[in-house]
């Protein structure tokens, strides 16, 4: 009897480490995964891009890589479309995000946030054939159709101006090439992405402006699961060092984010 019961208290005590083991391997609020699997869309250029040489490009895919040597992360950088990217991180097909997106209290709801490493903002560029129209309730006025990516920052803040006909595009490229074939009006996207589209494109030069300055302001942040907490840190303290010693203004120096994008300071 004294023997079942020896042998049956160490196989408990195996069963209870081998189920301890596994849970430790999955559980990043307690322990972070030897490499994590990072999403970015590859289509904001200059911010995220797939280059000539058909490899991921720009800023963010640069900051990324500063972030993991920083904090001694192995990462595999994954390209999704933005319409998949929140569900993902949520349903654990990948473990951070790192592609443009604004720290919004709607996102926050469902998700965690690192601090910020840029601060941009919505920026409208309208046709230079539309005269004496200098903000959007002057284009609510001519009941214009002004093009946004959907379910983007931008898109959201088009949503309030009802006089506004509001067009949707997959790819903010896509709303590019409507505007200088003259589809739309004017569109909104992001200072960075419009201010690149503005003079790299041959098809809008001289076809079109900036309409005033920036029309918001929003940080952007990196996007993790609310659990991942000691991930979170890990990426919080690398982004810290990296504005401290400015890194992260190098990186805008070298991809031209211009004058409406800019670097925060560490304390926010």
């Amino acid at each position: 009897m004294k023997i079942f019961y020896t042998g049956y208290r160490v196989l408990l005590i195996t069963l209870l480490v081998w189920i301890g083991g596994c849970q430790q391997n999955t559980t990043y609020g307690t322990e972070p995964k030897s490499q994590i699997i990072i999403a970015i869309d590859a289509t904001f250029i200059p911010m995220s891009f797939i280059n000539s040489d058909n490899e991921k490009d720009g800023f963010e895919v640069d900051l990324i890589k500063e972030i993991a040597r920083d904090a001694g992360l192995k990462y595999e950088l994954i390209n999704v479309e933005w319409g998949g990217l929140f569900a993902g991180l949520i349903t654990r097909k990948f473990d951070l995000i790192i592609s443009s997106v604004g720290i919004i209290a709607e996102r926050k709801k469902r998700m965690a946030f690192s601090i910020p490493y840029l601060q941009s903002g919505a920026a409208v560029l309208i046709r230079n054939n539309i005269k004496n129209v200098e903000s959007l309730e002057d284009l609510e006025k001519l009941n214009a159709t002004v093009g946004a990516q959907i379910n983007t920052t931008s898109y959201y803040f088009l949503e309030k101006y009802p006089g506004i006909k509001i067009k949707t595009f997959e790819k903010f490229g896509h709303a590019v090439i409507d505007l200088a074939n003259n589809g739309i009006d004017a569109l909104v996207g992001d200072s960075v992405q419009v201010n690149y589209f503005l003079k790299n494109n041959k098809d809008l030069m001289g076809q079109a402006r900036f309409m005033g300055s920036r029309m918001t302001s929003e940080f952007y942040g990196i996007v993790i699961r609310k659990e991942d907490k000691q991930l979170k840190s890990k990426i919080d303290a690398s982004l810290t060092r990296l504005l401290q010693n400015g890194t992260i203004n190098k990186l805008h120096q070298k991809w031209q984010l211009g004058k409406f994008a800019l670097v925060p300071n560490s304390n926010l």
